[in-house]
């Protein structure tokens, strides 16, 4: 079996452009004599399952990178001061924390306790006294804002938009992760 590609070109490299089977024919007989061709080898459905995975992988993690740079854009415009308040920006307990105080306003109503609290059951792992040091930042963040008030609620629905998306995708990328694991 000659991967097609390859026939195309060396049949197309001839100055006389004939089109019959026995040319055809005699084309292909050159390319196996001038050419070292190796044998087709028949994969397996584990190996093709494999590429077909890592495929997917690359694909998502594209994906993924965009609607995290969407998600920053849109951030500066909301809540630039956000960034400091967690080590990790696309960390499960930042993303839904921001889901759910998306903005300076939202933090500044809801208060530390409440913030300290949410954030503490986000994250079990972690004691309550970082959720404690958490919510205290986030507090400062939303003081030091530039944009206190925020005067268009579609960067508000696109923000939530875009962290679901990201959510979305680190668990897509996981679960895809630990088929290839398996495979």
């Amino acid at each position: 079996v000659i991967n097609p590609l390859i026939s195309y070109r060396a049949k197309s490299s001839s100055l006389r452009k004939v089109k019959t089977d026995v040319i055809d024919a005699y084309h292909l007989c050159e390319l196996y004599y001038k050419e070292e061709l190796e044998p087709h080898k028949k994969r397996g459905a584990q190996l093709l399952n494999l590429r077909n995975l890592t495929r997917q992988h690359d694909h998502l993690t594209g994906i993924s990178s965009q609607a995290k740079l969407h998600f920053l854009a849109i951030l500066d415009q909301v809540f630039p001061e956000y960034r400091g308040v967690f080590g990790d920006l696309y960390s499960n307990v930042s993303l839904l924390t921001l889901l759910e105080f998306p903005s300076s306003e939202a933090v500044l109503q809801a208060g530390e306790d409440q913030l300290a609290k949410r954030i503490a059951s986000l994250c079990t792992s972690r004691s309550k006294q970082w959720a404690n040091e958490r919510a205290k930042l986030l507090m400062t963040a939303a003081e030091k804002n530039p944009f206190q008030v925020n005067l268009y609620r579609s960067l508000i629905i696109s923000l939530e938009m875009h962290i679901k998306m990201v959510l979305q995708y680190k668990e897509h990328l996981s679960n895809l992760k630990a088929e290839i694991d398996v495979l």
